[in-house]
Order: C-alpha cells, then structure tokens, then sequence
C-alpha cells in the first residue's frame, strides 16, 4: 500500500516536473522574445525630429534682487498660455506668479520676460518674428506688478526695448531710428531720425556684426539714466546681397540687405551720446582709427565715463578706451594684441572702485586678470594650461571670482570659484561631465546644469561657498529610462594620436553588438571652425540620436576635434591662421587613415559629412582624400571664403587681397578634377549667411568638371534648414545618401 502511494506520489511529482519544463521553456521563451525586442526597438528620425527625446529644463532662468528667490517662464502646452513663476531657493517651492498671459487681455502668451532694476515692470516680448540669426521684431508690452496692467510699447513690432535704471523709460529701436518712452507720460520721442533701411542703422547692428561680433543692441544707458550712448552703422558704401523669396505667390519676390564679403567694404562706424537734459547728442572722438570695429560699448559705475572696445580690422590689435562724455577725453586704458587674433568676449566687469575683471589669452590659454581703473595690471588671476571657459561674476562680500574652466580636461566643464589675488581656488562641481552655473544675485547660491554622455542634463540648487548640493530641482531620470528600451551603444571617448603625432579628441559610436571580428563601414562627423567643439562630454543633441540610429544599422560612427578647435590653449587653435582648411582637413584624413588601421573598420568604406564649416571641411575632405573617403555629404557649405563675410573670414584670413593663397588653395570649388567618391550637396536657398551662391558656384565648377554628383536644394530655407516636415525630410534623404553609397 505504502509502495503503491510512493508509486503514485513520484508519478505525480514527474508530472509536475514535466510540467515545470514546459512552463520554464514558456517563461524562457516570452524573456527572450521580450528581450528581443527591446533590444530590437529602433531609434527613427520621426521621433528624433518629433520631439520623441527631448529634455526638460528651465527656460529663462532671473534671479531676484533678493538673492532668495528666482523665476523661470513656464509655458503651458495644453492651454497654450505663458507666466513668469517666481520660486524660493531655500524651498525650491512656487511662492509666487509673477505674471501670467491668462490675465493679460490681448496677450495669448508671450515668449520672454524682462525685469526692470527694481523688478516692479516686466518688458513681454510677443509675435516675435526672426529678422536674422538673433535678431527679432515683436510685439512688447509692459507689464506693472503693482497695477497688473500691461500696456502696448509702441503700436508697431519693434526691436530690443529696454528699461532705463529707473525703470521709468523704455529705449527702442524702430526702422533703424532709436525712440525713448516714458512710461509714466507714455510719451515717445524719437532720438534719432536719419535711418534708413539698407543706409543707415542707428542702435541695432547691421548684419555682419550680429552674426559674428555676436550682439544686436548696439545702446546703452548709463548708470543714472540721463545719457544713452549708441553705435551708428553708415553702410550705404557695402555690397548689396540679394536672394529670391520664392513664397507662395504668382511671383517671388527679392530680399536685400547689406553684406561685406572678404575684402570688400565695411559699414562706417561712430559712436553717439545722446543727453537727456539737454535733448541733444554728440558724437564721440576716440582717436585716429582707420577701417576699425566697435563690437562692445559698456558703461562704467560712474555715469559719465563710458567703456569702448575698438579693435582693427585684421583684429590683432584691440584697445579698450574709457570715454567722459562729459568732457569729450578719451583715454586708452587697456591694449591687447596677438600674433593671429584677439577675441571679443564678454566678460569686463567692473567693480565697484571702477576696477575691472578682462579675460586674454596673453599667456597661451585663456585666463582671468584684474586691473586697476588706470589700466594698470593688479595680478593675474587664474593660471595654467588649461582654458576659462565662462566667467559668471565677482562676490564682493567673499571677495570671490566665479568662472568656468577646462581644468579637468578639455572635453569636461567645471564651476570654480578663486579669490580675487589668485589664491584659494574651489572647485565648485563634483560631477565630470559638463557644468554650467547660473548664480543668485548675491552669490548664495546657484543653479547647476549639468551632464555628460551618459546623464540627460539635470539641474541642482548648490551653496556657493563650497558647491555642497542643497537640493535636486530638475532630472530627465524619465528620459534615461526611455533610452534603456532602445539598449543604445555608449559613446567612448578616446585620444587619437595620427601618424604625424598630433593628439586629438574624439569619440566613438560602435553598433551594440560589436563584434571585433567583423569589419565596419565608418561615417565621421566634424565641425572644425577655429575655436569650437564637437568632441565634449556633454549629453545627446539631435544628432546624436542620429548617431545611434546608423550605429543601429550597422555603422560605427566617429567624431575628430582637429587642430584649430578650442579649448587646448591658443597654439593649438590658431595654427590654422591665415590658411583655413588646410591643418583641419589634414587631420581628418590622417585620422580616417588611423581608424582604418583597426581590424573592425573597413578602410574600403569611410564616409564623412558636416554642415556650415563641417560642409566646407567634408567636401575638402572628399576631394583632397579621394583615396581615403569613399562619400561625403556637405549641408550649406563655404565653397570659397571669398564668398564670406569680412568680420569673420579676415579674422583668421585677412583680406584676399594680402592673402590670395590661403583663400584658393584650401577652396574645395578649386580641387573639383579630384572627385571620385559619392558626394551630396545640400544648401536652402534662403541662408543670409552662407549664401546658396556656395553651392551654385560649386555646382558649376562641377559641371565644367565633368563630375558627377548629388544635390539638393531647399527653397527659402535658411542656414538651418527647418520648418515644418524639412528636417525630417533631409535626414531620410541623407540617411538613405549613406546607405546607398556606404
């Protein structure tokens, strides 16, 4: 009996076993399909180009006059409305709306805020229409915290308004005239009268120094509010340069505006004090400068002694000029020169006894200096071989600097503070990556973003006396999480020594499941305009994605920061001078060779592509390296620097007139003969920047080559080429570009 139990027990605990199998290769079987695909789960351009990967962060970030509080914009998709939120920083909790668009009658939302000095008033920027790269035509208002009225400034768009020191009147810019408003009369005077469109400009830059001198308000008020000092653009002698806007119209109509190209003639300057009291103005003498720029005016603590950087054309010799409007003496504090060129940055500060905070290269790498207000050296602040970055501003209480830095390596940023003789340096952030800060008014505290390949940008209150984290505000934890369904390669960075023992940054994409022993087309990306960077351990911008979806197709993706990219100290960035395109094209050949030493590249199949400067460097890539790169893809290239502008093009070029060489021997339109790869053109016609005349020359000289070749043209479409379905449909265009021809 008790045997014939056991019988039935192990029969039954057999049964259950087979069952168990069957169950356990079922479970198996659903893990490995579900693993499968989720591996399998393939990154598109829709969703790239969608929006799919987008980060949260905080959009116009001001931090309060108290040093306790601060407002970001927050914009309500859902509603479609905007306000101004005011926050605590102990708390980090909402205490307060500023504003809000819903209480406005007449306003749907509004895109930026300004505060008055003493945030009573808010200046709301609406309907705002791009003009060029950062200049905008809108529609303002003032808003009064204490009324909660918002009223119209002026009854057309206008540009850049900006409150007096009291907040008591609004200076703007209106068909190339400058108009004051007092708000309390709400009573416009216009103070000047002679602009004219394609002539004259008075308080706005024209277009060759917003694009490259980087800024478009060209006015200043002083510190008391009783003088206003302008720039005034006479660019009736430049060049015209005309595009046809084809539009939707029976006929396109032509857009033209003034451009220098290399060589050609600039806009004149002069610079104008406009005095309230006496309702006149008078124009500045500041020496005898011949063909010079003006790319930064600046008012010192005092209200009568105003700050002006002249600099020459070849840009190598700048002087930094302090002005009395009071009694027309000038006095040149400051000269800074350099063997190549002088960069105009913003970082003058002055201090209170009207000693200033200036940023040089003098000593090889970029460096923070304190002078006395005679322009008399005091000490140089921070020192090394390493860059700053960023200068944020001087706590006069601690008696401490607070910058930015390369001092952890040349593709990391970190917060620092020093004090102001050099000595006690901290480093603020903790985390290697990229860290950028945005500080409280009375440097408490501040705001770090950061983040680096692996970590979507995050943002976290910090104590500014020793960067001890407080309290997280704002992660993309959700984003990340996103990502891992998508099981993306990581991006490896890594020195690249070539053969001719230069090192150079770069990073790497490799498919996901490598496999060392197979062979690999290569596609390389790269930038390379003097000064910049595309190898940082930052994380993803669009095209990464794009990276990773080709690395999900089966290519490994590579990225080359060549000589005359920043942040390795001067000589390393202006080897490039006076012969653009010719060390930076170099190196990428030579790295391409380098990389196709590796067993897992095929040498055979190496692809390069860029856009603006990247498409002038891929195309000389393709032609000079036609034994090397098998395809190219260029997007708005520089075909000739001839066809560039004078500011940035005799920076590192000057003229073509003392300089014909270097402007032709590294053009790619004079090394057409040597194509024999694959390569895509690609330019919109409406770029104000690189003019299509790029591409159409190129084409030309293509054709009279006999060459064959692709391209595309994107009608009005500007140097970013976007709008609706565009990006999309150039990326799928490109895309298949590379899977046709590598």
């Amino acid at each position: 009996m008790f045997f014939a139990k056991l019988l039935v027990n192990l029969a039954d605990l057999y049964s259950f076993q087979n069952k168990m199998r069957v169950n356990l290769r079922i479970l198996l079987f659903l893990v490995a399909t579900v693993t499968s695909v989720t591996a399998q789960q393939k990154i598109t351009l829709e969703e790239i180009w969608g929006g799919a990967f987008r980060t949260q962060g905080m959009d116009v970030l001001h931090s309060m006059n108290s040093g306790k509080q601060y407002t970001v914009l927050n914009f309500d998709r859902a509603s479609g409305t905007s306000a101004v939120i005011k926050y605590d920083y102990e708390t980090l909790q909402a205490t307060d709306t500023i504003v809000s668009s819903q209480n406005i009658e007449g306003i749907d939302r509004f895109s930026s805020y300004t505060f008055s000095d003493d945030e009573s008033k808010l200046i709301l920027a609406t309907d705002v229409e791009p003009i060029y790269r950062r200049s905008r035509l809108g529609n303002y208002y003032v808003y009064d915290t204490k009324t909660q009225k918002a009223k119209l400034i002026y009854d057309k768009k206008i540009q850049e308004p900006t409150f007096s020191p009291n907040g008591k009147k609004v200076a703007f810019v209106f068909e190339n005239n400058i108009y004051v408003k007092d708000l309390d009369l709400e009573f416009v005077t216009q103070i000047t009268t002679d602009g004219k469109i394609n002539h004259i400009i008075n308080g706005i830059t024209d277009w060759v120094y917003e694009e490259e001198f980087a800024f478009v308000r060209a006015f200043e008020w002083n510190s008391d509010g009783t003088q206003l000092a302008y720039i005034r653009f006479d660019e009736t002698n430049v060049p015209e340069f005309s595009m046809d806007v084809y539009g939707k119209a029976l006929y396109p109509k032509q857009q033209v505006f003034k451009y220098p190209k290399a060589g050609e003639a600039n806009a004149k300057v002069s610079l104008h004090v406009y005095d309230f009291a006496k309702k006149a103005q008078h124009k500045a003498f500041l020496g005898n400068y011949n063909d010079f720029y003006i790319p930064r005016i600046k008012w010192t603590n005092g209200p009568d002694v105003l700050s002006v950087q002249v600099i020459n054309r070849h840009q190598n010799d700048l002087d930094l000029i302090f002005y009395n409007v009071k009694g027309g003496k000038f006095n040149v504090v400051l000269n800074d020169t350099d063997k190549a060129y002088v960069d105009i940055t913003d970082n003058l500060t002055f201090l209170k006894d009207d000693s200033f905070i200036w940023t040089s290269e003098k000593d090889g790498f970029n460096h923070i200096y304190h002078y006395d207000k005679t322009g008399k050296l005091i000490n140089q602040i921070t020192k090394g071989n390493w860059e700053v970055t960023n200068y944020y501003g001087y706590d006069e209480k601690a008696g401490r600097i607070f910058y930015q830095s390369v001092e952890n390596g040349s593709i990391n940023r970190d917060v620092y503070s020093i004090k102001l003789n050099g000595k006690d340096k901290k480093r603020l952030s903790t985390k290697e990556g990229n860290n950028s800060a945005t500080f409280s008014s009375n440097f408490t505290y501040f705001i770090n973003r950061f983040s680096n390949a692996d970590t979507p940008t995050m943002h976290t209150l910090h104590a500014a006396k020793d960067g001890k984290l407080v309290k997280e505000i704002v992660n993309n934890n959700a984003l990340k999480q996103k990502l891992s369904a998508y099981n993306l390669p990581k991006k490896e960075f890594f020195t690249l020594t070539t053969e001719k023992g230069h090192e150079l940054n770069a990073w790497m994409i490799k498919p996901a499941d490598f496999d060392a022993s197979k062979k690999y087309p290569l596609f390389m990306y790269q930038y390379s305009g003097p000064g910049s960077q595309s190898v940082a351990n930052r994380w993803n911008g669009s095209n990464d994605y794009w990276y990773y979806m080709l690395a999900q197709q089966g290519y490994i993706v590579v990225c080359v920061d060549g000589r005359g990219t920043g942040y390795k100290g001067a000589d390393f960035k202006k080897v490039t001078y006076k012969e653009l395109g010719k060390y930076e094209v170099e190196d990428q050949i030579d790295a391409a060779k380098e990389l196709g030493k590796r067993s897992y590249v095929d040498a055979n199949r190496i692809g390069i592509w860029g856009w603006s400067y990247g498409g002038f460097m891929s195309s000389n890539c393709l032609l000079k390296g036609n034994d090397v790169f098998k395809m190219a893809i260029a997007v708005a290239p520089v075909t000739s620097w001839r066809f560039y502008d004078t500011i940035y093009t005799e920076r590192y070029m000057q003229t073509p007139q003392e300089n014909a060489s270097g402007y032709d021997e590294n053009s790619p339109i004079n090394h057409v003969e040597k194509l024999k790869g694959a390569y895509l053109l690609i330019h919109g016609t409406g770029d104000d920047n690189v003019h299509v005349q790029n591409t159409m020359r190129m084409i030309e000289a293509l054709v009279q080559a006999n060459k064959q070749f692709d391209w595309a043209i994107y009608p009005d479409k500007n140097h970013g080429i976007y709008g609706g379905y565009t990006r999309l449909q150039l990326y799928n265009k490109m895309t298949k570009f590379i899977k046709d021809n590598l």
